[in-house]
């Protein structure tokens, strides 16, 4: 989806599940697809090991919603993050919902979001289940966004997932190859943009969490389909090689 200032989105935080240091990142990616003008940010604030989130509340003028545990072994912030989510969809306009969490809870309310037209944009770090991923309009590990997005320490660093790993990506080649084939002209070429567009429409799929920041790139490294760059290399054409 291309940048689109007349976009609203939502973003809401589950503290107890994601780390304070991926905020940066999260928001510079969610700037492509509008404004997020609704930052609300949940836990109970009394908890030591939420005071990562302190400085990035104020830094990006994120609201602490507070929420207290008042029942053992009971998520309050679960509770209160989706009672807001279902008051946000009937009482605002808006294009799309970011979810910052790693529990698979609000799989659900994804599922709710979606039925209302709006797009949910999900991320979480590597714990998240499956379940939740695969709901998502679209989903970035946190840990992969960041990496990508910054100079890290070579050692702490995810690398990028390498040719062959790619090639044995099952779930991956389907993707890339039915979004090819749904979009490409009578000789077999794409344009790439095409291609993401399918993509972001018929699953939770990015580029970023095999380590690449653009699809193109991805596209180049796995090298299972002819490239080809037309306008002063500012379109990228791509073709399936089994065919051709």
């Amino acid at each position: 989806m291309s940048k689109n200032h007349d976009s609203n989105i939502a973003m809401l935080i589950d503290c107890d599940n994601v780390s304070a240091k991926y905020i940066d990142s999260i928001l510079n990616d969610l700037s492509k697809y509008g404004i997020v003008n609704i930052r609300n940010a949940y836990g109970n604030w009394k908890d030591p090991r939420l005071r990562g989130w302190e400085d990035a509340l104020q830094e990006y003028a994120i609201k602490p919603i507070q929420q207290f545990d008042y029942t053992k072994g009971k998520n309050a912030t679960d509770i209160a993050m989706i009672i807001d989510t279902m008051d946000l969809l009937y009482t605002k306009e808006l294009s799309a919902i970011a979810l910052i969490t790693s529990d698979s809870d609000f799989t659900p309310v994804v599922t709710r979001i979606l039925a209302d037209g709006l797009r949910v944009y999900g991320y979480g770090e590597s714990k998240t289940p499956e379940a939740f991923v695969n709901a998502c309009s679209q989903f970035i590990y946190a840990e992969k966004l960041f990496d990508a997005s910054y100079e890290v320490e070579e050692s702490t660093k995810s690398k990028k997932i390498e040719r062959k790993e790619l090639r044995q990506d099952t779930k991956l080649l389907y993707i890339l190859r039915k979004a090819v084939e749904q979009t490409c002209d009578d000789a077999g070429w794409a344009n790439i943009a095409a291609v993401g567009k399918y993509i972001s429409q018929n699953s939770s799929f990015s580029p970023i969490n095999y380590g690449y920041l653009k699809l193109g790139h991805l596209i180049k490294a796995i090298d299972l389909f002819d490239v080809r760059m037309e306008n002063n290399n500012t379109v990228m054409l791509i073709r399936d090689k089994r065919y051709y």
